[in-house]
């Protein structure tokens, strides 16, 4: 019963659903597009696996499991860092792309290319692991029993030592405030860029018989993937943000006095949006996208007919 409620998460569905249909390379969009979305998809998919079932949905099926093992807890909290760390910055990385590729058109024959990509997402994912090494030393046992040391806390030294003031002070910098900014300059120097452009080729389309502009019609359709990433991405970390500029960003040391406080509602809230950021992506492909709709309606008529013949026989 555990396993079917794990399957049938909506978060984990969706975004499997995305990986599937974007591997396949049908939807219409150019390969630097499509290993950012897969890179995207994939890092929402481990912030659901560590987070959503490993923590929130076990706590609930199995108060007692290996995962709440010291060690196992810890390697957990840093798992979860690097997967949030390489969702926010892959966003990052997919705006600064089709920045590039827009805005400067010289600078994307050398830029957008799939090794570049490769590259870019290997440092990024290289990077968050790095930083995250120091989360996994954070923890110590709450208790010991039989030599096992079960469930996670913070150190002593946690709330009076510099190195995690500081190091809490970077991160709240680098994720999510640093990103939220870059995004913002990425975008209001594509929009400058897009109002300029169109201007020239209306203004050229006027004297020519055929009005049909594909290329105007394409810029289109990765401008609106682009803004409604970069929309939905800024609005459901707004919360985290807040919270992060008010209050440590890693705040493992809550106590029940803190559980009905409004620092305690703000941070659960932003959690909550935090993780549905995870799995709005793949809706968005679905509205602004139509190849990529094409083909989770193949996809969804091919498990129809397929469960159909299984029944049959």
């Amino acid at each position: 019963m555990v396993i079917l409620t794990y399957i049938r998460n909506p978060v984990l569905t969706v975004n499997i659903v995305a990986i599937v249909i974007l591997a396949r390379g049908k939807c219409g969009l150019s390969e630097c597009i499509t290993y950012y979305l897969l890179a995207m998809a994939a890092a929402d998919l481990a912030v659901t696996v560590t987070d959503v079932l490993m923590h929130r949905l076990n706590h609930m099926y199995f108060p007692v499991s290996f995962l709440l093992l010291t060690p196992v807890c810890s390697l957990r909290h840093a798992l979860y860092n690097v997967s949030i760390d390489c969702s926010v910055w892959f966003t990052v990385a997919f705006t600064f792309d089709r920045c590039a590729a827009i805005c400067y058109s010289n600078f994307k024959q050398k830029y957008c290319r799939k090794r570049t990509v490769t590259v870019i997402l290997s440092v990024i994912f290289m990077g968050s692991c790095l930083r995250s090494i120091p989360i996994f030393f954070l923890y110590q046992p709450v208790i010991v029993i039989k030599n096992i040391p079960w469930f996670c806390t913070g150190k002593p030294d946690y709330a009076t030592s510099f190195f995690w003031k500081a190091y809490e002070c970077i991160e709240s910098i680098v994720n999510p405030l640093l990103p939220i900014c870059m995004i913002l300059v990425f975008n209001v120097l594509t929009i400058k860029h897009i109002i300029a452009t169109s201007k020239v080729r209306k203004a050229l389309r006027s004297t020519s018989k055929n009005h049909n502009d594909p290329e105007m019609e394409n810029r289109r359709n990765s401008m609106i993937l682009l803004f409604a990433l970069s929309a939905n991405f800024i609005l459901l970390w707004m919360t985290t943000v807040v919270h992060s500029m008010t209050w440590q960003l890693v705040n493992c040391q809550y106590q029940s006095k803190y559980f009905d406080g409004r620092v305690y509602i703000v941070q659960q809230v932003g959690v909550m949006l935090q993780l549905l950021s995870s799995s709005t992506n793949t809706c968005i492909y679905g509205i602004t996208q139509k190849k990529f709709r094409a083909e989770l309606k193949h996809g969804i008529t091919f498990l129809i007919t397929l469960n159909g013949k299984c029944i049959k026989n």
